[in-house]
């Protein structure tokens, strides 16, 4: 089981380059940024977790220009969005952003993208049919496809449309970086059967991956792909040895520990518990 940790990148955060150093010189195999581009001052969409909506929502930098500053001074680390709010943003500029990071980083990206919680968010982007999000989310990633594998793209969806177009570069990774669908079960799984390269449920006290991962891998094998390609990736989980230890018995692919945006005196030990857990389980 791979270990990953991810965090809200903010200006009083550890910086994300120096974050993504320590974290590679820990034996961590992946580091994943959250995205919001604003917040609405109306807050009219209840946050999923409860109660307020805590400020790093408010705070995060740019997940491309900060995962760019953390490939320019590693080398091993995988750098992946957890996740990129695609309903709210340009696919073909996105699809030239995910290539470009690709090339920068040697190859080193995971694409985490999800369809996001926040109706006037996505709104202000001109996302304004809330329930009809994953459809749009999944024509985006489609056409986006479409831009990284081939010469002279085209797609053509309900939503989404782009006329035969070149686009360069491509990506390092073939046929393009692995896409993480983030969501519950079962709407996010089978989104990710349908179109992506592995599942991202978040973890917590409820989350009742004992059921949802074997019925994940059924609904994979149901559907003619194969369940041992299709990776889960459990995020946002505790650092505990007992959390690590749960999700091991499910044989999950990845565990990405949730860091809080602290300064470096608050983050760094916190890495070296992530790290400690990592080697037991790796």
């Amino acid at each position: 089981m791979k270990a990953g940790v991810t965090i809200f990148p903010t200006d009083y955060a550890m910086p994300l380059a120096d974050l993504a150093v320590a974290a590679e010189a820990r034996g961590l195999e992946s580091l994943w940024v959250a995205e919001h581009s604003h917040v609405p001052a109306s807050r009219k969409s209840p946050f999923p977790g409860g109660g307020e909506l805590p400020k790093m929502y408010f705070d995060t930098l740019d997940p491309f220009v900060a995962l760019a500053a953390a490939a320019s001074v590693t080398s091993r680390i995988k750098l992946a969005t957890g996740i990129c709010l695609v309903v709210q943003r340009d696919p073909i500029h996105t699809a030239k952003q995910v290539a470009s990071l690709d090339r920068v980083s040697g190859g080193r990206f995971l694409f985490g993208v999800g369809a996001g919680w926040n109706a006037e968010e996505m709104a202000a982007h001109g996302t304004h049919d809330f329930a009809g999000r994953f459809k749009l989310l999944r024509e985006r990633v489609e056409l986006m496809k479409a831009l990284w594998t081939e010469k002279e793209a085209s797609y053509q969806g309900e939503l989404a449309r782009l006329e035969p177009s070149f686009m360069w570069p491509k990506p390092v990774q073939k046929p393009h970086p692995p896409i993480h669908v983030g969501g519950t079960f079962p709407g996010g799984a089978r989104r990710a059967v349908r179109w992506g390269d592995g599942w991202m449920p978040i973890g917590g006290l409820r989350d009742r991956l004992e059921e949802s991962v074997p019925a994940f891998r059924r609904m994979a094998a149901e559907a003619g792909r194969d369940p041992a390609a299709l990776e889960v990736s459990v995020y946002g989980a505790a650092p505990r040895e007992k959390v690590v230890a749960r999700y091991a018995t499910l044989s999950v692919d990845r565990v990405v520990f949730a860091l809080p945006p602290a300064p470096r005196d608050g983050l760094l030990p916190i890495l070296d518990q992530c790290a400690e857990l990592a080697r037991k389980v790796g």
